[in-house]
């Protein structure tokens, strides 16, 4: 178990939602740490690419100077380096650890996915199949809510857990979308479940400190598709 004279830096980007995921469970154990902003697209910094060789990106988080990679990895890290410290994200019973690992990554191998083609896929069509399989996606998660809330307001029943943190992680990019494509992931009628929860995270304290300003995103998207078009 970690103590408490470790270090913690976070190697990031702002806008990334798997940064943000990671600083979402970081916010919710209570632990502090030195917050690196890498200008990823201008230059990445040594640390980064000695830290992350393999894929080269953010986030990473270095606690004692050794670096942990992938967000969803990180936040399971997080969780079981600081037992002591914060709520427990991941369930402690081993069938619901491992319902919430096989949840976190459809989120981001299906709903993610499957939204960023919606958005940005380059035909017509492309986009059209996008949405199709984020309906699908969404619907899927929203039966994951109800089987594993079990009536309680987060998945992680009266208090968040790891897919909360693991999904919450989009919402400021989902009140992005909605502003820029008109897309809206979640809605009372498709997914009332997850429209409801949408609301409740977004609510909390350490949500509104972590998650990135909708508007600045909005600009930031734009800029980068309008730098995507012109390459």
């Amino acid at each position: 178990m970690a103590g408490e004279g470790d270090e913690l830096k976070l190697l990031g980007m702002w806008a990334s939602p798997f940064v943000m995921r990671v600083k979402l469970a970081l916010g919710f154990k209570g632990l502090s740490y030195e917050d690196v902003e890498e200008d990823i697209f201008g230059g990445k910094s040594e640390l980064l690419l000695k830290s992350n060789p393999v894929h080269k990106k953010v986030p990473v988080l270095l606690h004692n100077g050794k670096p942990v990679c992938e967000s969803q990895i990180i936040v399971q890290y997080i969780d079981e380096a600081f037992t002591g410290t914060g709520p427990s994200l991941l369930p402690s019973d081993p069938y619901e650890r491992a319902l919430a690992r096989f949840w976190g990554a459809y989120i981001d191998d299906k709903l993610l996915a499957s939204f960023l083609q919606s958005a940005t896929g380059k035909t017509e069509e492309e986009k059209a199949e996008g949405m199709k399989q984020t309906l699908v996606a969404v619907e899927n998660m929203e039966g994951a809510f109800k089987e594993i809330s079990k009536g309680k307001p987060f998945f992680g029943g009266d208090t968040i857990g790891y897919l909360d943190v693991t999904l919450g992680a989009l919402v400021s990019w989902v009140h992005a979308a909605e502003k820029m494509y008109g897309m809206r992931l979640f809605d009372a009628t498709r997914s009332p479940l997850l429209n409801a929860w949408l609301e409740r995270f977004g609510a909390l304290d350490v949500t509104k400190a972590v998650l990135a300003d909708v508007d600045k995103l909005v600009e930031y998207g734009k800029k980068r598709q309008a730098a995507s078009s012109n390459n």
